[in-house]
C-alpha cells in the first residue's frame, strides 16, 4: 500500500504530526490511525471473501486480466523488448533468419537482383521533369 513511502518521508511525517497534535495527542493518534487502517482491512477482507464465496470458481477467472496487469508492472522495458527481438519462436526460426540448431535450417532462395531502370541524363541547363501528383 506505501510502497513509494520511505523511511525518510515517515519520519518527516512523524515531526509534523508531533508539532501539529503535541506530545499528548499524538500517541492516541497513531493509535486511531491504526484501528482505523485494520478495519478497512477487514473490510476488504470481508468483501473479498463474500465476493469469492458467491461467484465461486468464476472469481478467479476475473481475477485473472488483474493479475496478468499487476505482471506486466513489474517487466522492465528493456527486457520485454530483447525477449520480442531474441526469444524462442515456436517455429523455431529466429527473427534474423537463422534456426534453431535442433532444426534444420529450411533453404533460403537467392534474392532477385534489383531491376530499376536508370533515368535518363540530362543535357546541360535542361530542367528536370516534374511529377504533379508527387509534389
Amino acid at each position: 500500500m506505501f510502497e513509494s513511502v520511505g523511511w525518510a518521508e515517515i519520519l518527516v511525517l512523524g515531526i509534523a504530526g508531533l508539532f501539529i497534535l503535541g506530545p499528548e495527542r499524538l500517541p492516541s493518534a497513531a493509535a486511531w490511525l491504526g484501528r482505523s487502517i485494520r478495519k478497512v482491512r477487514e473490510f476488504a477482507t470481508g468483501a473479498r471473501d463474500q465476493l469469492k464465496g458467491e461467484l465461486g470458481n468464476d472469481f478467479d477467472e476475473l481475477r485473472k486480466p488483474l493479475q496478468d496487469l499487476q505482471q506486466l508492472r513489474n517487466f522492465d522495458p528493456k527486457q520485454i523488448v530483447a525477449k520480442q527481438l531474441f526469444g524462442d519462436d515456436t517455429n523455431g526460426i529466429k527473427p534474423n533468419g537463422f534456426a534453431a540448431a535442433s532444426q534444420p535450417q529450411p533453404p533460403v532462395p537467392p534474392a532477385p537482383p534489383a531491376a530499376t531502370p536508370d533515368p535518363p541524363k540530362l543535357a546541360p541547363g535542361e530542367r528536370p521533369p516534374v511529377d504533379p501528383d508527387a509534389t
